[in-house]
């Protein structure tokens, strides 16, 4: 373990999560690690064993996502971490680790994701949410949160076949397939929705955008699709729409805090556990590769020390 640092926090992980960044990092993809060697795992949950802050002391139950974690320091696929306690949250009563890992960075996006939508004044009486890659980690518990709240929610994805029953589980009112988005459209098109929740990017984000209502909020947070955007002004000054960029990896404390608090409110625990799988450290490379392949359902948690 490295020598400690001031502020620093030793913890004995329990669990990790697998997600897309971990994935790419895992099978080799450039962009995510910055030096090499470095332990992946965006996410951790834990109990402090030692601290050299006051904030936290040892036997606390703690919560990290982002925050550089598995990109610029050693991540949560490990037994023992240590960490800066800046962006550390405590593990909200009525969660449990191996939950809260579940919910992960992809749970924390969505959550973001909705209080950006709720701050810029979208309410369920609004109109529908199209939530855009909705099979996928932060596409699924956006689905489930935004129903909880009472929106109504429109899911795309590119298995329609496959997910349909899955997604209209968490909520979803309508099913779409991704192609109806993903591929090069009008740059203002007919108003489909009140406000979206895209992880898709590229023209995928360009159609949600096109077919929002005057007023409308989207939010911006992934780019599986491509890291371009092949819009045009149109949707911006013809309908007044707002487009919302969503970071979780460098949120301040008091938003992740928030967005922990309404995690543990707002998911129904029990499709959450529904939905969760368990692998130890040793499955992470197969299932990294199955994630990619677009194979891997719902979500996955690690135990690392299974």
């Amino acid at each position: 373990m490295p020598a400690s640092t001031p502020g620093s926090v030793a913890i004995d992980v329990e669990y990790s999560s697998l997600n897309y960044k971990d994935a790419l990092a895992l099978t080799g993809r450039p962009g995510i690690v910055s030096s090499f060697p470095l332990i992946a795992g965006i996410d951790l949950v834990g109990r402090v064993y030692s601290s050299d802050t006051h904030h936290w002391s040892a036997g606390d139950l703690v919560i990290l996502n982002g925050a550089g974690l598995g990109e610029r320091s050693h991540g949560g696929f490990a037994e023992h971490a240590r960490v800066d306690g800046k962006s550390l949250v405590q593990l909200p009563s009525g969660l449990t680790s191996r939950q809260a890992a579940a919910i992960g960075t992809a749970g924390l996006t969505a959550q973001l994701s909705v209080l950006a939508l709720e701050r810029n004044g979208v309410i369920p009486a609004s109109g529908p949410v199209v939530v855009t890659g909705a099979s996928g980690g932060v596409g699924s518990i956006a689905v489930a949160l935004l129903a909880h709240r009472g929106y109504r929610v429109i899911a795309s994805t590119g298995r329609v076949a496959t997910e349909t029953d899955f997604l209209r589980g968490l909520g979803a009112d309508e099913v779409i397939d991704r192609e109806e988005l993903g591929a090069p459209g009008k740059p203002l098109q007919s108003a489909r929705w009140a406000a979206g929740v895209d992880t898709v990017g590229s023209h995928t984000l360009a159609n949600v955008l096109a077919q929002t209502r005057y007023g409308g909020v989207v939010t911006c947070c992934g780019l599986a699709q491509g890291a371009d955007l092949p819009a045009s002004v149109l949707p911006f000054i013809l309908r007044a729409v707002s487009l919302v960029g969503v970071n979780s990896v460098d949120a301040p404390l008091k938003l992740r805090e928030n967005a922990w608090h309404r995690l543990a409110s707002d998911l129904d625990h029990d499709a959450l556990d529904s939905v969760t799988s368990e692998i130890g450290l040793g499955e992470t490379l197969e299932a990294a590769t199955q994630l990619l392949a677009g194979t891997l359902h719902g979500r996955t948690v690690v135990d690392v020390n299974g």
